[in-house]
């Protein structure tokens, strides 16, 4: 489309080179380009000088920018018929008191006071500050009950509020209430000192710290022209290759034990360990925090680290294969799994789903092999044979996963040649009046970040969305007509992240 500005992941942007059009125009692009199967990356808003302003990051096959200038409203593009912009248009409106008319379900997403000298559209009807407080959608009807569950759940887990309307034991709607641990992070980047960024970024989600700090060491090395060597890019997809590796052995581990399979549990729960531990052979710690800074990596991987690596990778993944054997091929835990919380191909699009949970129903995006960095371009593809859109096939897609990702490590490990030097994180020049957009696949699917420099180089906006962002509907929509008791499997099958979603 003409109006639409083609750029490449993690390449610094002129901001004069962006598009600002007619509101109108802009609109009717956004709705042109999803409806032609685009998804949306980021749609945010950012206040330049006395105006609001809306920008759009969007991809097919490649990656766009489009942006406008805005009143205190615009037309609802949800209510224009796409649910991709449901949540973003929610959170605009909550962060800059931006309303967008008609948006059939506006409310707050994390439940704060609006960013300074902005309008509150939410006005007396919800407490800022207390999450859920707002009338739940309800189904009406004689033999229709409720069910509250949360936001303090048993064990130890984030908070989130879930509630079912049910008849009987059918699900027929769920409702899922976040925003309990909102942290401001958002805005927090933009004040602190530019060493602070990547330690906050580790934090967001705690358990996509390596696919978070990418991004974000990504956009500034964008915008401060640094250039990342051969060797400290392996470290870098090896790390994000093992935190892939842990978090999905860690799940198929939680799906055996929600199906009483037991075994395959305690199996998956020690191997989990064994990946955790290559990361503190790489960074120092279990969950690779401080490894990446801009410019590179902060711990060189000498040949020691390199064969300790490449050993327990030998060791290791035969034991995963069988213990994946072992859990598939049980047919206790395929009556489980099959035709459980299923989402269509057709929903799955609607709502944009990404990462694995949209490859398990049909969706190909894989943000490694469309849009690469580090050295993803020269690594090969994966491809998924059970895409139902059930449990079973978003276990599926994870043990696929599982055993590309080590054939990618295995790779890396072959051609490694160590890096030129350690980096620190220092203060860098960022350029003026730029912009650069990031985006990685993070285990859960894709990450991005968007950063914005006024004119004196300083941080305006910095933009972040989670995989988990796109994702929780698709939870929702996955207990439609399911019963009540297999909500924990379909959570786990997702495995979401609060505080990702939270920020």
């Amino acid at each position: 489309m003409a109006n639409l500005l083609k750029i490449v992941n993690g390449e610094r942007v002129d901001r004069a080179a962006i598009p600002m059009i007619d509101l109108d125009e802009f609109l009717q692009s956004l709705t042109d380009f999803v409806g032609e199967d685009g998804s949306v990356v980021q749609f945010f808003a950012y206040r330049e000088g006395a105006s609001n302003r809306l920008l759009a990051v969007l991809r097919n096959d490649d990656l766009f920018l489009i942006g406008t200038e805005v009143g205190e409203s615009f037309p609802s593009l949800t209510r224009a018929g796409s649910k991709k912009f449901q949540l973003f248009e929610r959170e605009i409106a909550e962060q800059y008191g931006i309303r967008p008319n008609g948006h059939p379900w506006l409310k707050p997403v994390r439940y704060h006071a609006n960013y300074p000298g902005l309008p509150d559209i939410f006005g007396n009807d919800y407490a800022i500050d207390i999450p859920g407080n707002y009338e739940y959608f309800q189904v009406q009807g004689e033999s229709i009950h409720e069910v509250a569950v949360g936001p303090v759940h048993a064990g130890i887990i984030e908070p989130g509020h879930f509630r079912f309307q049910c008849a009987g034991e059918e699900v027929l709607h769920l409702e899922i209430q976040l925003g309990y641990q909102h942290r401001g992070i958002e805005k927090m980047l933009t004040e602190v000192p530019q060493k602070r960024l990547p330690v906050i970024c580790e934090g967001i989600a705690g358990d996509t710290s390596i696919g978070h700090n990418l991004c974000c060491c990504q956009a500034i090395e964008a915008l401060a022209g640094l250039q990342v060597d051969r060797g400290a890019s392996i470290v870098r997809v090896i790390a994000l290759e093992l935190e892939r590796i842990a978090n999905h052995i860690g799940d198929l581990g939680a799906l055996s034990g929600d199906v009483a399979f037991n075994p395959p549990a305690a199996y998956f729960g020690r191997i989990r360990g064994e990946f955790l531990n290559l990361l503190q052979v790489l960074s120092g710690n279990r969950f690779g925090k401080g490894l990446l800074r801009p410019g590179g990596i902060t711990q060189v991987m000498a040949d020691e680290q390199r064969l300790l690596i490449a050993q327990k990778l030998s060791e290791v993944t035969p034991e995963i294969r069988n213990v994946c054997d072992l859990l598939f091929s049980a047919h206790t835990v395929q009556a489980r799994f099959e035709h459980t919380g299923t989402v269509s191909l057709a929903a799955a699009k609607d709502l944009g789903l990404v990462g694995y949970a949209g490859r398990a129903c049909g969706l190909a995006y894989d943000a490694r092999i469309a849009f690469p960095t580090e050295r993803y371009a020269v690594l090969p593809g994966n491809t998924n044979a059970v895409t139902n859109g059930d449990v079973n096939s978003r276990a599926e897609v994870r043990r696929e996963e599982i055993l590309h990702s080590l054939a990618l490590i295995e790779m890396m490990l072959s051609q490694y040649e160590q890096t030129r030097q350690a980096v620190q994180m220092r203060r860098h020049e960022l350029a003026p009046d730029a912009l650069v957009v990031t985006v990685n696949e993070g285990w859960r699917g894709e990450v991005s970040h968007c950063v914005l420099t006024d004119q004196t180089g300083r941080i305006q906006r910095y933009k972040i969305k989670d995989p988990s962002f796109h994702n929780w509907m698709g939870l929702a929509m996955s207990l439609r007509n399911q019963e009540i008791s297999d909500f924990p499997l379909c959570n786990k099958s997702f495995n979401l992240s609060y505080c990702g979603y939270d920020l």
